[in-house]
């Protein structure tokens, strides 16, 4: 007899977690019992009938080995799940303020109306590079596949080039994927990293820290960074990599976009600020001559006579044209229409 239980206990191991599901499954069926099978997903509703449809006959001490070990697992557990958010406000009820369950019964109802794949694409780049970096290769496939051909370009050039190929080779083996794994990709893709809780300001603090001092003289710039760094010497780095200055545009706006980043820029303030640069000399006058061979040569040369001619240009005059100039190139920038050059990324 224990010979028995021994080998039927053993056969009943080799059951996968789905094999033993059907057979508890067509055990109730037999009982009669009405199981409420609809509120599962709809992959587990189909994977189990699919499971129930393969069941071949079982005998007697398996069952009883399968049900012992649904029995045992069943009181081991303390509490079940609510169902998720809708199952829990309608069980807590009136316990809650009336103006509370309509928030909750409105976002609820807001996010099974949206689709996830508008509110991710709806994400900064900077948010889905990151996304595209940190998770599994075949699910970066899939949510590049979702994005608009731009965008998807845009992107892969944000990214190293080894990731990039992984991605796209990737691509090439979703032929095959089922809509209903794409969805429930796009659903947890959404959870993770859009259903976010408001925040009181949209940047970092390092991003609002250095945007001020983009905004700021060279002279305070300068006397706030040096006073961090004694105080803070950690966020004063950090700071320091999110400013931009106007000595900065050659290591961060490659020739080929040099026009288009400056196309906006008023003519008296490229004059005055190109002035002010060359007579400053160092860093300001090697960006300065950046500027003058990465444009038209005939906007070059005429700007270099116009220099000459100019004469000394008052700081104040010069601090507030370079000013525009970056403020300029930044804006195109935070539009898409050019990229910044990220002074870390690898060569």
């Amino acid at each position: 007899m224990t010979q028995t239980l021994s080998r039927t206990a053993a056969q009943a191991t080799t059951f996968s977690r789905r094999r033993k599901a059907a057979v508890i499954l067509q055990y109730l069926i037999n009982e009669g019992r009405e199981l409420p099978l609809a509120e599962l997903p709809e992959p587990v509703q189909v994977a189990l009938t699919l499971e129930l449809g393969a069941l071949s006959l079982v005998d007697r001490q398996t069952l009883d080995s399968v049900v012992r070990e649904f029995a045992d697992q069943l009181e081991a557990l303390a509490l079940s799940p609510g169902g998720g958010t809708e199952a829990a406000v309608n069980a807590i009820g009136a316990q809650i303020s009336p103006a509370a369950q309509a928030r909750l019964r409105a976002d609820i109802s807001s996010r099974i109306a949206s689709d996830p794949w508008d509110r991710l694409r709806a994400l900064p780049p900077v948010d889905l590079v990151s996304i595209l970096e940190s998770e599994a290769v075949e699910v970066a496939a899939v949510l590049l596949s979702k994005l608009p051909v731009a965008m998807a370009a845009d992107l892969l050039g944000r990214m190293s080039g080894d990731r990039a190929r992984q991605i796209t080779l990737a691509v090439s083996l979703t032929a095959a994927i089922q809509p209903e794994t794409v969805a429930r990709i796009g659903r947890a893709l959404a959870e993770d990293h859009c259903d976010r809780p408001e925040l009181a300001f949209a940047a970092p603090p390092v991003q609002r820290v250095g945007a001020i001092l983009n905004s700021s003289l060279a002279q305070t710039r300068d006397a706030v960074l040096a006073g961090l760094g004694q105080e803070a010497p950690e966020f004063a780095q950090e700071v320091r990599k999110a400013i931009f200055t106007f000595a900065d545009i050659p290591a961060r706006v490659t020739p080929a976009e040099m026009s288009k980043a400056i196309r906006s820029v008023e003519p008296a303030q490229m004059l005055a600020g190109l002035a002010f640069a060359l007579a400053q000399g160092e860093g300001a006058a090697v960006a300065a001559e950046f500027i003058l061979a990465n444009i038209s040569q005939r906007l070059a040369e005429q700007l270099r006579e116009d220099i000459a001619e100019k004469g000394k240009i008052r700081p104040a005059e010069g601090e507030a044209a370079l000013m525009a100039i970056v403020t300029a190139i930044r804006e195109k920038a935070d539009a898409g229409d050019i990229r910044l050059i990220d002074t870390e990324e690898p060569d």
